[in-house]
C-alpha cells in the first residue's frame, strides 16, 4: 500500500496531533476510516496498535494511512531508546481510544499498566476521547456502567456507542460511533479551545415520545425512538455540562456522565423538567403527545362495549412553558418541530408563538425514515434566519448542535 500523501492544511490545523489506541474488536477496521478523515482533516496522528486490536488491523496499514511510526510493544528497547512511552504520551494534543473495547475501559478505570495502550493512558497529561465498542450485554454491564462512570469523572470524554445490529447479530447499543461522528467530537474539542466549554453549566435536554394512557393496557403515542435527545444529551456531556435527560419510553441506553429520569406522560415530563430548574440551557427534543385521555380507564376496555368514545384535552406545552420569562427560564431554549410539509413556514412561526431561541426543524414524513432512523437532516431558525445542515448521523448532528450552543452560551 502507497504512503499517503502530505495533504493540505491551515497552519493551525497541521499543529493538531492525535495519538490513536486501537484496541480489540471488530470495529478496529474503522480506525483505519477515522485516520483517513483525520489526515484529509489536516491532524498529524500518530497510532499504538494493542495486541488485541492487530488481530484485526495490521501496524502497515496503520503506518501507511498515518505516515507515521505505529507503536504496539511496551517492552520495545528500540522504541524506549527512541520515544519513550513517557515522551509518546505526552506528544500528542488529544488521546484518542477508537474502538475502546470493554476490556481497555476497564483496565483504564482501574489504572493498570500492563502494555502499551494503558501505560500511556495511565501516563497521560493529555485529555483523552474514548469511542466505546463492544456486545450490548457488555456495555449494559454493571462493571462497564461503573467503569464509564469511573472514567467520566475523572474528565475522560466519550462519544458513542452507537445503537444497531452487532458482529454477533445480537442487537443494541455498542456498535463503534461512525468514523464521521468521531471525528466531529473531536474537531468540537479543538473548536472549544480543548478545554470543557460547558463545564459548570446545567442543560436540561427532554427526548422520546410520551405515552398518554387510554386504559389500562392502551396509549396515544408516536413513532419517536429517542436517538437524537440521546445523542444530544451525550454531546454536551462531552464538553463538560452537567446534563439532566428527561426521557419518554425508549428502548435506549442511558448515555454516559448524564442524569437520567424516565417519565410516561406529557405530565410526568412537565413535572420532571421543572424540578429540573434552573437550567442554563434546555433542548426540547422529546415529541411531547399534543393531547390525553381526560379520565382513562382504570380497567381495560371491552370490545364487546363497543367502539369507545375518547374525550381528550390538550396537554401541557413544555417548550413554551419554559421558554416563558422568568426567573427560572434558562439563557438559550432550543425547541425542536417535526414537520411533513411547508417546514419553513411552520418551524419560523412555531419559533415566535413558543418563545424559544432556536427552533431545530426536520422533515419526519414516513419516507425520510427520519423517526426511529439513524440520520437526520435538519434546519435551525434563529434570529439571524435559516441554518441548513446537510443529511448527517444523528450523533454528528448532536454533536454539531452541542458545540454551536456552547458557542452561544460563551458569547
Amino acid at each position: 500500500m502507497a504512503a499517503l500523501h502530505p495533504l493540505p492544511a491551515d497552519a493551525e490545523s497541521a499543529q493538531r496531533r492525535i495519538l490513536l489506541i486501537v484496541a480489540g474488536g471488530i470495529a478496529a477496521y474503522k480506525a483505519l476510516e477515522l485516520v483517513r478523515l483525520l489526515r484529509r482533516a489536516g491532524f498529524s496522528v500518530t497510532a499504538v496498535l494493542t495486541e488485541a486490536g492487530a488481530r484485526f488491523v495490521t501496524p502497515l496499514s496503520l503506518q501507511a494511512l498515518t505516515e507515521n511510526r505505529v507503536f504496539t510493544d511496551l517492552w520495545s528497547l528500540t522504541e524506549e531508546s527512541e520515544m519513550g512511552h513517557i515522551q509518546l504520551s505526552r506528544l500528542a494534543d488529544l488521546v484518542v481510544v477508537a474502538p475502546a473495547s470493554a476490556d481497555i475501559l476497564a483496565r483504564h478505570a482501574a489504572g493498570l499498566a500492563n502494555d502499551l495502550a494503558t501505560t500511556v493512558l495511565l501516563a497521560t497529561d493529555k485529555p483523552v476521547l474514548a469511542a466505546p465498542a463492544m456486545n450490548v450485554r457488555m456495555w449494559q454491564h454493571p462493571a462497564t456502567v461503573a467503569n464509564v462512570a469511573l472514567l467520566t469523572a475523572r474528565g475522560v470524554r466519550f462519544v458513542g456507542p452507537d445503537e444497531g445490529e452487532m458482529a454477533c447479530h445480537e442487537y443494541g447499543p455498542g456498535r463503534l460511533a461512525e468514523p464521521a461522528a468521531i471525528l466531529a467530537a473531536i474537531e468540537a474539542f479543538f473548536a472549544t479551545g480543548a478545554q470543557a466549554p460547558l463545564a459548570g453549566r446545567h442543560v436540561l435536554v427532554t427526548a422520546g415520545p410520551t405515552q398518554e394512557p387510554i386504559d389500562a393496557v392502551r396509549y396515544i403515542a408516536n413513532r419517536s425512538s429517542g436517538r437524537q435527545g440521546f445523542a444530544i444529551a451525550a454531546s454536551l456531556a462531552a464538553l463538560g455540562a452537567r446534563v439532566t435527560l428527561v426521557s419518554g419510553p425508549v428502548a435506549l441506553a442511558d448515555p454516559p456522565g448524564v442524569a437520567v429520569h424516565r417519565v410516561e406522560t406529557a405530565l410526568d415530563m412537565l413535572a420532571a423538567c421543572q424540578a429540573a430548574l434552573p437550567a442554563d440551557a434546555a433542548v426540547c427534543a422529546a415529541a411531547v403527545a399534543d393531547w390525553r385521555v381526560a379520565a382513562p380507564t382504570a380497567q381495560k376496555m371491552k370490545k364487546s362495549a363497543g367502539a369507545p368514545v375518547l374525550d381528550l384535552v390538550q396537554n401541557p406545552d413544555i417548550l413554551a412553558t419554559l421558554s416563558a420569562a422568568g426567573p427560572s427560564r434558562p439563557a438559550l431554549v432550543v425547541g425542536f418541530a417535526a414537520e411533513t410539509e411547508a417546514l419553513q413556514r411552520h418551524a419560523a412561526a412555531k419559533r415566535l408563538a413558543k418563545g424559544c431561541d432556536w427552533i431545530v426543524a426536520n422533515d419526519v414524513s414516513p419516507h425520510t425514515g427520519v423517526m426511529g432512523g439513524p440520520r437526520n437532516q435538519v434546519h435551525i431558525f434563529d434570529d439571524a434566519g435559516e441554518e441548513i445542515w446537510p443529511e448527517l448521523p444523528k450523533e454528528v448532528v448532536a454533536t454539531r448542535l452541542a458545540a454551536r450552543m456552547a458557542a452561544a452560551l460563551q458569547s
